[in-house]
């Protein structure tokens, strides 16, 4: 039931970021007991990591966006989130985040990150992109649904070439080449040095 009812909150919101929100969720309920601590394509991250990672972004956004500062907030989501239930800790995290996002004006709001005060619509298109790549990392991790929806990888696509060099921040490893025609989710994936299955 909780799954189909954040597919049909996504396609009532529509919204990149609801979407990316219940394509990532939807690989979360494939996991199986034996996959949590399965490598995925993040360096050092397991299976487990990588969602934890995940439903860490999403506590944050009601926070940052009611206007507190990364000081305030503190350690509060540090560490471990998902606790004896990850399914269920990302399934709320979520849900709390795009209700946050879907609230009149959010996205005109400043938000305070950790390297100074952001648009929360810049903020939102950050998430959402994070959202997409690591959905493909965690469908690598169980093997399952790697092909990621085309509308979402448009839109990262179209956020990260807009970056220029992503592994100047250090948060992705150097861009791969790619053969001439590779198809769009090819080209994002070898964007932030992450090589597509055929």
């Amino acid at each position: 039931m909780a799954h189909r009812s954040e597919q049909k909150r996504a396609e009532r919101s529509g919204t990149p970021y609801a979407e990316a929100l219940a394509a990532f969720g939807d690989r979360v309920r494939l996991v199986t007991p034996r996959q949590w601590d399965a490598p995925t394509p993040c360096a050092d991250w397991s299976v487990r990591d990588l969602v934890n990672h995940l439903t860490g972004e999403q506590l944050w956004v009601p926070e940052l966006l009611m206007g507190s500062t990364i000081a305030e907030v503190g350690g509060r989501f540090d560490g471990d989130v998902l606790g004896d239930d990850p399914v269920a800790a990302w399934t709320a995290a979520a849900d709390a985040a795009r209700e946050a996002f879907a609230v009149p004006g959010a996205t005109e709001l400043t938000v305070h990150l950790s390297y100074g005060d952001v648009s929360a619509q810049y903020y939102l298109d950050q998430l959402t992109s994070d959202a997409v790549v690591h959905t493909w990392d965690l469908a690598e991790g169980i093997r399952r649904r790697t092909r990621l929806p085309a509308g979402l990888v448009e839109f990262a696509l179209g956020e990260f070439t807009g970056y220029g060099n992503l592994s100047g921040s250090g948060l992705f490893d150097p861009p791969l080449r790619v053969p001439a025609g590779a198809g769009p989710q090819a080209r994002l994936l070898a964007l932030t040095g992450r090589r597509d299955r055929p």
